[in-house]
């Protein structure tokens, strides 16, 4: 069991970084759980054990199972492990691709915009307030955009907190032309 996690270590390194790169963890962890369920069936196993069959047709039949749930970058990467002998090694290769992500998502990058610059006191007690909020440990970057008047734009993975001044105009006048 060891063996095979020390095989599979490197793959999902890989596989993780261009996830992380690309921000597509989520999609990268759905493909690799169906993956991992599809290697799992005793037919695919079978398949995949079998030495009279060709690596690259084994990987032609996964990728033809899995369909549209694998994307073209997803399909290369079953091509290389087929091509380095290694399809049995993706249920090893998920697990620890999870646990890479379960680490990174306990931190969060937030992004600041504000109409001036936040005093080091002022980031130190947003970045607090927002470690509680999410409950992660957060790591505050700012910038400065004059144009927003006032207050900040708060930008935390997908979740946008507009606090600015222009932000609040908008809106408002949005609501008086619906009326």
């Amino acid at each position: 069991m060891a063996e095979l996690a020390t095989l599979a270590r490197p793959y999902a390194n890989a596989v993780f970084g261009i996830a992380k790169q690309s921000a597509t963890l989520d999609g990268w962890s759905r493909a690799l759980e169906f993956l991992a369920v599809a290697t799992a069936d005793d037919q695919m196993t079978l398949l995949l054990q079998a030495p009279d069959i060709a690596e690259q047709q084994k990987a032609f039949r996964l990728i033809e199972i899995c369909g549209d749930e694998l994307n073209e970058q997803m399909k290369k990467f079953v091509q290389v492990l087929a091509i380095n002998k290694r399809l049995p090694l993706i249920g090893s290769i998920q697990e620890q691709f999870e646990e890479l992500r379960a680490l990174e998502l306990q931190s969060l990058d937030v992004q600041v915009t504000s109409a001036f610059p936040l005093s080091d006191g002022e980031g130190q007690r947003l970045a607090s307030a927002l470690a509680r909020k999410f409950e992660k440990e957060v790591h505050l970057t700012s910038e400065v955009d004059q144009s927003l008047i006032g207050g900040v734009v708060i930008r935390a993975g997908d979740i946008v907190i507009d606090g600015s001044v222009r932000g609040k105009l908008e809106k408002l006048s949005e609501s008086i032309q619906r009326t």
